[in-house]
């Protein structure tokens, strides 16, 4: 009988040896079997019969004295093995390739598992190479000490190290790197990584990183995780899944790395933190689930609010208020207090004091982080979360920054929570470890080679500005004005600042104005959807505090805190106000500041600070009676004051003018939208719509939505163009005249503003033929839509004889067909006033002659009328010219 069922058949062996293996020997040795040496030749169950009554007559084992050895004499009919567990086959030896390829296919495995298993998150793993000839951890430990002139062992050579830092052996990876071993193996190979890591040009990245922060007495490593998960992909898989634990080993290693190379840098700073930049997989803060608690996560948002910087405790110290004795020093977690239970003195129960000299306190801020305004989708309100900053993180970030955040997503216990749900809710933080501003320099970085080649081959094109203006909001119709306008502001003039004292803003403002149904609101949307950085908010669903900032109370603390407005929030953006005329006075009056020196001073319940606006400011209103009259100056048809208007560099009057040809056309440009981007344009047959025939006034290509905004993001952030080319006589000699002309027809005043409007319009437009410098071309379309927007504004009396006076500036860069067009059709209403008047209807043909038509040319210095009676744009309107009579006519 097996040796297997002597060991199961017996109460004794199955209480003190269950746990022996089958191929032992000795393990029925542990049992005393009678001295009679015949006990050998029994059958296995007498022989186990006479020791189980041996053990009742107290003669059983006997593990002390003479007859010890006995336990131990050979007994053949039991020392032999089980046949049906031993496996006596041969097999043949692997060789060690064999065994290295089996070994890389179980470490695959059980990777494939642990993310099965949703311990991972996608995005963080690396995968190893398969031929990593790493060298053993203590050969490598002793090399450096070597190098480094130390031959004694510290306290870490008496842990045992482990070489294959990856197999977890079943546990998870929070405990996995608790342990001694582990944690000691991490901590030599970071080690290793911050002393010899070199990159493509053989410099030591980690040596300068650690010299600069001597140099500028800084306590923060950044360690980019891309190049730690090159160099070891076990540390960068562990840091995501045990942030905490990991980010400790790390900063304990950081700061030996750093004191042992400057001994004396320990005066200045006790603990050097790392900083993790550069985290590949980037969460929204609307995406963050339980999946990602306890777990190293990158977001980004809107700094909303800060708290003050608020002393934390880190090591604590108590007195025994009996008997005086100092207890500690005990670490102060995160979320719960910690206090001793007993004097270890005199065995009281307390009370104790917290020691105030000897307790060691570090620095603590909260901030909450909301979603940018861009990301939050329609018809939801924006996400927030706390985040906690510590030591040097506190006060690097203000309400309005825009924010990448990497950090780790911890929970904390909240009464309240429970009370109000009836049930235990846990409310979520964040414990910061690196942030970085998004300033708006970082969206050059998306651009490609590929979309830098697009852009500077467009720029080439003689008619770039032509077809940005003509592409900007291609399914509104017409307004040129309007479009070019908007293309400016987007670009922006060259904010100026210097010395540091006195900063002159680059940004444009926009003001819209106009007859209800001329896609004011229209323009507006198009401008959130292509730029980066917008907030969109209307005058009646806005109040002051709500475009500025407010100050109120912190729900926990108790305290004040700084809450960030509208145009805080697009600070480096653009800011767009609808229904800019149903504010009220004291509202409007708020952001006085913010539009012109571009910051917000607040002075309210103690808190005296200033936040920045650096934005453009576009803004639709509507007129008093709901519709503009040109009869009123621009002062009269709008409930606006003058300091606000001269904030405004450009001023967009949009009327809806009746002329049966343009609303024929607009009519038709309308439905063909519709029918266009309709959900199901194709026809049952699956045949497309037709459209119907609209003739533009443009016939230059529009550029496509996707490379217009890269074209605008690129001269915006790289092009910075100089005056020292400028014409400054011509802008001077303009301004003199405008001024003397505005001050006769009681409109709008012209103030200095409107210098430095006109030169941000020429450093727009150069940007926008990505000019380094500001030349005539740019001085003159600058003055042109300057005066057009001043003229456009005044009474329709004094618009005509203002027309007249600047005729010079306003005829630059003009084409002379549309000229004659704009003259040519006042003639026509003219005529048809006329008849309207003595004959009290409108003629169907109306008739101009030649010879008044060649004056009003010639007053534009335009001499030879015979092209235009050929273009298109004549024909397109309409128009017939009888060379035998000289008379131009119109049919309706």
């Amino acid at each position: 009988m097996s040796e297997s069922n002597d060991r199961t058949s017996s109460p004794e062996r199955s209480a003190g040896d269950g746990a022996a293996s089958p191929f032992s020997t000795t393990s029925r040795r542990s049992r005393g079997l009678g001295d009679a040496s015949p006990g050998a030749h029994l059958p296995p169950f007498q022989d186990l019969t006479d020791a189980h009554m041996a053990d009742e007559d107290g003669e059983g084992e006997e593990l002390f004295g003479d007859n010890l050895e006995q336990d131990y004499r050979a007994i053949p009919a039991l020392d032999r093995y089980d046949t049906e567990i031993m496996d006596d086959e041969d097999y043949e030896g692997m060789t060690a390739e064999e065994r290295l390829a089996a070994e890389a296919a179980l470490k695959r495995r059980d990777r494939e598992r642990g993310i099965a298993a949703g311990r991972m998150r996608r995005g963080l793993l690396y995968e190893e190479s398969d031929d990593e000839d790493e060298p053993p951890s203590r050969r490598r430990r002793l090399a450096e000490r070597a190098a480094e002139g130390r031959e004694d062992a510290g306290e870490d050579e008496l842990i045992e190290s482990i070489e294959n830092l990856e197999d977890l052996k079943g546990h998870s990876v929070r405990d996995w790197v608790s342990m001694a071993g582990p944690r000691l193996e991490i901590k030599n190979r970071f080690r290793h990584f911050l002393r010899t890591h070199v990159n493509e040009k053989g410099h030591n990245i980690y040596r300068d990183k650690i010299r600069q922060l001597i140099e500028m007495n800084k306590a923060s490593l950044v360690v980019d995780y891309n190049t730690l998960a090159e160099a070891a992909q076990a540390l960068a898989l562990f840091l995501p899944e045990a942030p905490t634990e990991v980010l400790q080993i790390f900063d304990e290693t950081a700061s030996e790395v750093v004191f042992s190379m400057y001994p004396k840098y320990k005066v200045i700073v006790d603990v050097i933190h790392v900083r993790i930049s550069d985290l590949p997989l980037i969460e929204d803060i609307r995406a963050l689930r339980q999946l990602h608690l306890n777990q190293l996560i990158k977001t980004s948002g809107v700094v909303t609010s800060s708290t003050g910087v608020l002393p934390q405790l880190s090591l604590v110290k108590y007195d025994c208020s009996k008997c005086s004795f100092v207890l500690g020093p005990f670490q102060q977690g995160q979320n719960e207090e910690i206090k001793p239970g007993v004097c270890p003195e005199c065995q009281s129960r307390g009370p104790f004091e917290i020691n105030m000299e000897q307790t060691v306190y570090k620095n603590y801020q909260r901030i909450t982080l909301q979603e940018s305004p861009g990301k939050v989708p329609p018809g939801r309100l924006p996400r927030a979360k706390e985040v906690i900053l510590l030591d040097d993180l506190v006060d690097t970030v203000k309400p309005g920054d825009d924010i990448e955040l990497t950090g780790i997503y911890h929970n904390n216990y909240d009464g309240s929570l429970n009370t109000a749900n009836g049930f235990p809710v846990f409310a979520t933080v964040i414990h910061a470890n690196h942030i970085s501003k998004r300033d708006d320099k970082m969206a050059i970085y998306t651009l490609t080679d590929d979309d830098v080649k697009a852009i500077l081959k467009l720029s080439k094109d003689k008619k770039i500005a032509e077809r940005i203006f003509s592409s900007i909001a291609p399914s509104i119709y017409g307004h040129e004005n309007i479009k070019q306008a908007l293309t400016l502001a987007l670009l922006g003039g060259q904010p100026k600042n210097p010395g540091g004292k006195h900063r002159v803003r680059g940004d444009l403002n926009i003001l819209l104005c106009g007859d209800p149904g001329t896609a004011k609101s229209q323009f507006l949307k198009y401008i959130e959807k292509v730029s980066d950085k917008v907030v969109y908010t209307t005058g009646q669903g806005a109040s002051a505090v709500g475009l500025t900032a407010y100050v109120q109370r912190h729900p926990v603390t108790r305290e004040w805190t700084l809450e960030a407005g509208a145009l805080v929030l697009a600070d480096k953006g653009v800011c767009l106000i609808d229904e800019f005329d149903k504010m009220n006075d004291a509202d409007r009056t708020s952001i006085h500041e913010a539009m012109e020196q571009q910051s917000i001073s607040i002075s309210k319940a103690g808190i005296v600070t200033s936040l920045r606006a650096r934005c453009t400011v576009i803004a639709a209103a509507n007129p008093i009676g709901g519709r503009y009259d040109p009869s009123l100056t621009f002062s009269d048809n709008v409930d606006l004051s003058e300091p606000i208007l001269s904030r405004f560099d450009i001023l967009c009057v949009v009327r809806d003018t009746v002329e049966p040809l343009e609303d024929e056309r607009l009519a038709k440009f309308v439905v063909n939208s519709h029918v266009k981007h309709h959900p199901e344009a194709a026809s049952a047959d699956g045949e497309k719509f037709a459209p119907l025939p609209v003739e533009e006034d443009t016939t230059v290509e529009k550029i496509p939505q996707e490379l217009l905004k890269k074209y605008i993001i690129y001269a915006k952030n790289r092009i910075n163009p100089k005056l020292h080319q400028m014409d400054q006589e011509k802008i001077a000699s303009m301004y003199s005249e405008l001024r003397r002309e505005s001050m006769s027809t009681g409109s709008i005043p012209i103030t200095v503003r409107h210098i430095e409007s006109v030169i941000r319009m020429a450093e727009a437009h150069a940007r926008l033929h990505l000019r380094e410098s500001v030349n005539h071309d740019d001085v003159n379309m600058a003055i042109r839509l300057m005066l057009e927007s001043f003229i456009s504004t005044q009474k329709f009396s004094i618009m005509k004889a203002m027309t007249k006076t600047f005729s010079r500036y306003l005829t630059y860069n003009k084409d002379s067909h549309s000229l004659l067009l704009f003259i040519l059709k006042q003639l026509i209403l003219d005529q048809k006033s006329f008849y309207a008047t003595k004959y009290g209807h409108e003629q169907d043909l109306v008739e101009v002659s030649e010879k008044d038509f060649s004056e009003r040319a010639k007053q534009l210095n335009i001499r030879d009328l015979s092209k235009f009676y050929k273009c298109d744009m004549f024909k397109t309107n309409k128009f017939k010219y009888d060379s035998k009579t000289k008379v131009i006519c119109q049919t309706s």
